[in-house]
């Protein structure tokens, strides 16, 4: 895996998140109340809403637009609702938060 430095863990308050822009576009990098990370595209597939604006609960996000809450762990739609967001390999090494990018660099190539 290709792992980029992305910022330090403390940059990302507890039960927040972050913005990374890419060149594949957006990523949400989230922080769980007991300090866990996760990574994913930072649009929901219903209406386009920022998911790093929205609600970290747990292990699930909830969007700001319209409340369809996501698994942080897997980016399946929880409830009634369908669909998806991409998501992204991420560590903690030293306090700082690693982004793997090569699941980013496919979707520029594709």
């Amino acid at each position: 895996m290709t792992w980029a430095d992305i910022g330090a863990l403390d940059d990302i308050p507890a039960q927040g998140a972050r913005v990374v822009k890419t060149a594949a576009g957006c990523v949400a990098v989230f922080r769980t109340a007991d300090d866990r990370v996760f990574a994913m595209a930072d649009q929901c597939p219903h209406k386009g809403g920022p998911l790093s604006e929205g609600i970290v609960h747990g292990t699930s996000v909830t969007c700001p637009l319209h409340a369809w809450v996501f698994s942080l762990e897997s980016g399946e739609a929880q409830g009634p609702d369908a669909g998806a967001v991409a998501t992204f390999a991420v560590r903690i090494e030293a306090g700082r938060i690693l982004l793997d990018m090569r699941r980013l660099a496919r979707r520029v190539a594709a």
